[in-house]
């Protein structure tokens, strides 16, 4: 799902930046690249939990991955 919101949100920005449309084509940009950092993210959790080797979560630093962390109960 990640990897479809992605690539429609990078053709509508890159749409939007050619015909002049500046606000739409970045926010569409900032969704796109927020929606990529989430992917790589996801995969990268993936990896770790496969090779069951990891502490970290591989791939992002520390300070973004307590971002997009899930609250423990």
């Amino acid at each position: 799902m990640c990897l479809i919101i992605t690539i429609v949100m990078l053709v509508l920005a890159i749409q939007s930046l050619l015909s002049h449309q500046w606000l739409a084509g970045s926010v569409q940009l900032i969704i796109a690249i927020g929606f990529m950092i989430l992917l790589i993210r996801n995969i990268g959790i993936t990896r770790c939990e496969r090779n069951s080797s990891c502490d970290n979560y591989c791939i992002l630093p520390k300070w973004l991955t307590k971002l997009f962390r899930k609250k423990e109960k």
